[in-house]
């Protein structure tokens, strides 16, 4: 017949090896702020302007913050990340134009840059957002 501790204590460690893995599973504060809304939660409206090439100035675009993720509140595709520290990284595609931009969100603004090719002209500039 085997030892008690021969049996038992692999056996102990097998559990408590579970028992932490479990722990490890469990949300977080930062995943459960994400659950419950992130401080960036909301429409914000978006207003570009290009500051280089020969697009158009004074677009205005809402977006949606959900979390840690930022979508299209209207037309276009739009996806992108926002974090903890407000930083943003956003790529928006309305047919043929496409643009990529970045920056920051602090309390019910931000602001940042932008670049891409729209309507077939390369251009960059900036934008200043609101939460509405």
């Amino acid at each position: 017949m085997r030892n008690f501790n021969t049996i038992a204590l692999p056996r102990l460690r097998w559990i408590a090896a579970a028992a932490a893995l479990a722990a490890l599973s469990i949300p977080g504060t930062a995943d459960a702020r994400i659950l419950r809304g992130g401080a960036y939660d909301g429409t914000w409206n978006v207003v570009f302007a290009t500051t280089r090439g020969t697009c158009s100035s004074g677009y205005s675009v809402p977006f949606t913050v959900a979390g840690s993720r930022v979508t299209s509140a209207g037309g276009g595709r739009v996806s992108g990340s926002v974090n903890r520290a407000g930083g943003v990284a956003v790529q928006v595609s309305v047919g043929a134009s496409h643009a990529s931009g970045g920056g920051r969100l602090a309390g019910m603004s931000g602001a940042g840059s932008w670049r891409g090719i729209i309507q077939g002209d390369r251009c960059s500039g900036t934008w200043q957002a609101t939460r509405t």
